[in-house]
């Protein structure tokens, strides 16, 4: 099979472990399923998030990563397999780190559409047994994709993906997640009502400073 695809499909349930000496309850341990998988309001079926405040909800709904980004990774981590790193969709045949704020993915019966990239906390340190991990992923410029749900439906491993690029101009989920955006840059990110209101407020923040945003 040839052309962007879902290499696999993984979801999770919540769990508590201990992590620095006090207990943490995270969904970011997540297994591959077979079968096809509902894509419905703010997740997959079998899947969740312990802290929505930070976690899911309508702008992470779904989060994709690809296995060239975990190709990238393999010299310095070793092998790992779909999932590792939280991912709902594992794919592969897209540039995820090239994706537009707004692109849309017709994967099975449901459409997506990529809303921001990730912004790791200290659970993926806790998933990857190392508590300097964040860092290190965030310096990796490689942050995958989160997706808002546009059209509920049904998804499963062997998908193919049919991206739709986003009406320009579009923001390309890299350039948030770079060392500096100069001042057009947050100008841009301010005014697309397509960026998550969070990165839209942290542009204004930075503009307010008169100075580039970490």
């Amino acid at each position: 099979m040839f052309g962007p695809r879902v290499v696999s499909v993984n979801v999770g349930l919540p769990r508590t472990v201990e992590w620095d000496g006090r207990l943490v309850t995270s969904g970011i341990w997540k297994e591959p399923v077979s079968g096809p998988i509902r894509v419905a309001g703010v997740n997959l079926d079998g899947d969740d998030q312990a802290d929505r405040r930070v976690h899911g909800g309508p702008d992470k709904a779904v989060y994709a990563y690809s296995v060239e980004d975990y190709a990238w990774w393999e010299p310095l981590l070793g092998a790992l397999a779909p999932g590792t790193f939280g991912e709902n969709l594992t794919t592969t045949g897209v540039d995820l780190n090239t994706a537009c704020i707004g692109d849309r993915w017709r994967v099975g019966s449901a459409l997506l559409e990529v809303a921001q990239p990730r912004k790791p906390c200290f659970k993926l340190g806790m998933r990857m047994n190392d508590a300097s991990f964040p860092g290190t992923f965030e310096r990796g410029r490689r942050p995958g994709a989160y997706f808002r749900i546009i059209e509920e439906g049904v998804v499963q491993q062997g998908d193919a993906i049919d991206v739709r690029t986003a009406d320009p101009p579009a923001i390309e989920i890299r350039s948030l997640v770079d060392d500096e955006i100069d001042v057009d840059g947050l100008l841009f990110v301010l005014r697309d009502p397509r960026v998550p209101e969070g990165w839209r407020r942290a542009a204004a923040r930075a503009l307010e400073r008169g100075m580039p945003r970490r």
